[in-house]
């Protein structure tokens, strides 16, 4: 699954993964529901973590 994307995907490709908006992108990741970090000013989400969500979503 989405194996066109890095490891580590960025705010913009995870709004096309999820077919969503940069608002709810942000929302997802600071709420935790999708697990990231930040490195300065960047968010680091790992793409197992995208994964996951998804795998969560659909039980």
């Amino acid at each position: 699954m989405f194996n066109e994307y890095d490891d580590m995907v960025t705010i913009e490709e995870l709004c096309y993964m999820l077919r969503i908006g940069r608002n709810k992108a942000y929302e997802l990741l600071r709420s935790g529901k999708i697990k990231a970090f930040k490195e300065g000013k960047l968010w680091m989400i790992p793409k197992p973590a995208v994964i996951d969500y998804i795998s969560r979503r659909g039980q």
